[in-house]
């Protein structure tokens, strides 16, 4: 189709901030855009690529692939490639697949737009065209990272810890409000470190409380935190503002004193369990969101059932797990060998998730009979489809309710809770509405 661009986005959420603000530069300059169509047909096609682990970047460069075929075919006219995979192998990938007409790094894709004889508008830099249903949105507050953890490569790709200024979030928000969002995803690679870089001090408190008050804003949610140095005012925001999600995604990685020291975390094992005492003792009926590794370098046998024990102990409400993958130029590349045979990896992981279930399960069966307040994300055969505010989209379960009575997709409802499953929960809109 001609003057019609598909975009396609891999990788986190953080990944498709970027393509949303391309795409809406895209539109002011009179072009058609898909995003990740199922069939794209366009003149133009842009893969925004992640770099983040082995397996995402087997996926972007799989994808380049696949359109760099569809090109030499002549189904394609144009092809460009930006994100954390360009930013990282820019030479190798022109090299190796010299049917790109461009590649951008993770910051440069406004070039493209120049690039495309056409005109970027400063107007519209928070603009975005969502790709999410219109209800909710992530807003970025930050670039970059300052860890050193022994793992991630993600310091590498992103560089420096850069904290968003406070005026520009806030006016990000209120544009978005005004389109009709009504649901915030905070994200960043590390929420916590906000404002250290640009204000000398820990300053997401403020800036969660600023967003919060700005009227039209129902919910906030808060992605990856780091337990290292919390800013523990934080705590009082969630628990005071009542349109701040009762919910924290914060990665811990593993539990052993071991482990930790070994992955550079800069916290200790005593440390991490006060932590999540001080959260469940300042915000009670907080729902914690954590990502647990397996198999990275050292991980002895003793070290996974560590793990294992604090996991069953602690029974986070959300946990995701995966194995450790070795990547170039990191602490460990320099340091370690890939010590942990990939079948050991993948085992730890099934155990740890297996426990991981039966938690979720329990935690869940906790809720039938109470009345929560959902929103609705979607409309299938059978159920509408939503969320209560401890659940974030895609990564967490959902809500399936009855088709009782009709329901407006991004609106609340009180749902009453008949039965649950480990990932989700069954329930019918509450009488009294």
């Amino acid at each position: 189709m001609k003057n019609r661009i598909d975009v396609i986005t891999l990788g986190c959420s953080k990944n498709l901030v970027d393509s949303e603000l391309l795409m809406r530069q895209l539109v002011a300059n009179g072009y058609t855009v898909e995003h990740d169509p199922s069939d794209p047909v366009g003149d133009i096609a842009v893969i925004n690529t992640c770099g983040f682990i082995g397996d995402a970047k087997e996926e972007s460069i799989n994808m380049i692939l696949e359109f760099a075929e569809a090109k030499k075919a002549n189904k394609l006219k144009k092809l460009f490639v930006m994100g954390c995979l360009t930013e990282r192998y820019m030479n190798e990938l022109q090299v190796e697949i010299p049917e790109v007409d461009k590649f951008y790094g993770k910051f440069a894709w406004k070039n493209l737009i120049s690039d495309l004889g056409k005109s970027y508008y400063k107007d519209l830099e928070f603009d975005r065209s969502l790709s999410t249903p219109p209800h909710y949105a992530y807003v970025k507050i930050s670039e970059g990272c300052d860890r050193t953890c022994s793992y991630c490569s993600i310091p590498i790709m992103t560089g420096k810890y850069k904290s968003r200024p406070m005026d520009e979030i806030e006016e990000e928000v209120r544009r978005l409000v005004k389109q009709g969002v009504r649901e915030f995803q905070f994200i960043a690679q590390d929420l916590t470190y906000y404002g250290l870089d640009r204000y000398k001090q820990m300053k997401l408190p403020e800036l969660v409380e600023r967003i919060a008050d700005i009227k039209g804003v129902d919910w906030i949610r808060l992605h990856y935190a780091y337990p290292a140095h919390f800013p523990t005012d934080l705590l009082r925001v969630i628990r005071e503002r009542e349109n701040v999600c009762n919910y924290l995604d914060i990665a811990l990685q593993h539990i052993s004193d071991n482990m930790l020291q070994k992955m550079r975390r800069n916290i200790t094992k005593q440390q991490t369990i006060d932590l999540i005492a001080r959260f469940r003792e300042e915000v009670p009926g907080i729902h914690l969101r954590t990502t647990m590794m397996v198999g990275h370098p050292g991980e002895t046998e003793q070290d996974f059932e560590e793990l294992l024990e604090f996991v069953k102990q602690t029974r986070f409400e959300r946990l995701g797990a995966f194995p450790y993958s070795h990547e170039d130029d990191t602490y460990c590349d320099k340091n370690y060998t890939d010590d942990i045979p990939a079948d050991v990896k993948q085992e730890r992981m099934n155990i740890l998730m297996d426990v991981q279930e039966s938690i979720a399960l329990e935690t869940n069966e906790l809720k039938i009979g109470k009345t929560m307040k959902v929103i609705i994300d979607r409309e299938d055969a059978d159920y509408y489809i939503g969320r209560t505010e401890f659940d974030s989209p895609e990564v967490d379960g959902e809500v399936l309710i009855e088709k009782q009575t009709q329901l407006k997709t991004g609106e609340f409802y009180n749902v009453k809770i008949l039965s649950a499953l480990p990932f989700d929960l069954i329930g019918k809109v509450a009488e009294s509405q």
